[in-house]
């Protein structure tokens, strides 16, 4: 099996040496987004829109591989504040609505670029 390095141009440079996801096989390992916006590099400011933001580039680094939020069959949501976890479930629902993926959610002490949001996924073709 090839491992093959995918990268979106509609999804944020990463922030380090790494890519923005693995394909494995008919699995794709997708880096943590942050709420950045592709275009500006810019963070977003509220945990909601960042969390929206970090949504749509996980959708675009998907779309690379002709997957979408279906094919998801896992997520890590890392939070700065748990207390937030109320506010992000309903904007984390409208992306999961269909299939509901496993989850974890930890709260921690500090995101890349001060952010208040991030998530990782694994998403397996059909």
């Amino acid at each position: 099996m090839t491992n093959k390095m995918v990268n979106s141009t509609n999804a944020p440079a990463a922030v380090g040496p790494y890519s923005h996801s693995v394909l494995a096989g008919q699995t794709q390992y997708i880096s943590g987004q942050l709420g950045l916006d592709p275009v500006s590099g810019e963070m977003k400011e509220t945990v909601e829109q960042q969390a929206e933001q970090a949504l749509i580039n996980l959708g675009a680094i998907l779309k690379e591989t002709g997957m979408t939020y279906d094919n998801v069959v896992k997520t890590t949501v890392f939070l700065k504040n748990m207390s937030d976890f109320g506010k992000i479930n309903d904007i984390y629902g409208k992306y999961f609505s269909n299939t509901l993926p496993a989850r974890s959610c930890v709260e921690v002490c500090q995101l890349p670029k001060n952010g208040l949001f991030e998530v990782e996924a694994i998403a397996v073709k059909n």
